[in-house]
């Protein structure tokens, strides 16, 4: 089993993955974010880093997904907090002409490559809720993120997922306190395992 959560900066996408791990004994993929050295100078000069950011991610997030396909490494069930694809979205965002170009064949290059998850949880929150929950966590680089942006990358998110071709549970997160209150992380743990079982069902 491979599940994946998803969705923009801030919505408590490793938090529930950590919760859906611990409930199915899986082994837990965490994206590399702060490990990035251009992300904190991108937050500054977008214009100046957005290339090297995402090329760090692009290859930094496909060696570890890259490991889900050889079973020697990944016997069992896995969570990760990211899919792929989002560097994509990300890179839609941030990339312009030539840089873009260069980035979309090195994306189309590496993806068919990957396993394709069988659930995607897609968590959204409006961009009220997403500043409140990035306040909370108190990363320095992201201190001054703009509600604009969230806006913007939350919108991108909601296209690529109306066309999602595989199975995928929609979550409005700004329903849920999955941290801090244990009927929420139940309620939600339960909708995804239903979503899991109507797929098994599919098949």
């Amino acid at each position: 089993m491979y599940i994946v959560v998803e969705g923009p900066i801030g919505v408590g996408k490793t938090s529930l993955s950590r919760r859906l791990a611990q409930r199915y004994g899986a082994e837990l993929n965490l994206e590399v974010v702060e490990e990035n050295p251009f992300l904190a100078k991108f937050y500054e000069q977008p214009d100046a880093y957005s290339f090297q950011v995402q090329v760090f991610f692009l290859l930094s997030r496909f060696k570890q997904l890259s490991g889900l396909a050889q079973p020697a490494l990944f016997s069992g069930s896995v969570v990760s907090d990211y899919l792929f694809d989002k560097d994509f979205i990300f890179a839609a965002m941030n990339l312009k002409d030539a840089e873009f170009s260069l980035y979309e064949d090195l994306y189309g290059h590496l993806s068919p490559r990957l396993p394709t998850p069988d659930l995607v949880v897609y968590l959204r929150a409006d961009t009220p809720e997403l500043l409140r929950r990035i306040a909370k966590r108190g990363r320095p680089f992201e201190h001054d993120m703009k509600a604009e942006y969230l806006s913007d990358l939350t919108r991108r998110y909601d296209d690529y997922f109306r066309s999602y071709a595989h199975p995928l549970l929609t979550i409005d997160a700004a329903g849920y306190d999955f941290v801090e209150r244990p009927e929420d992380e139940e309620a939600i743990l339960t909708e995804i395992q239903n979503a899991l079982d109507a797929g098994k069902a599919a098949d």
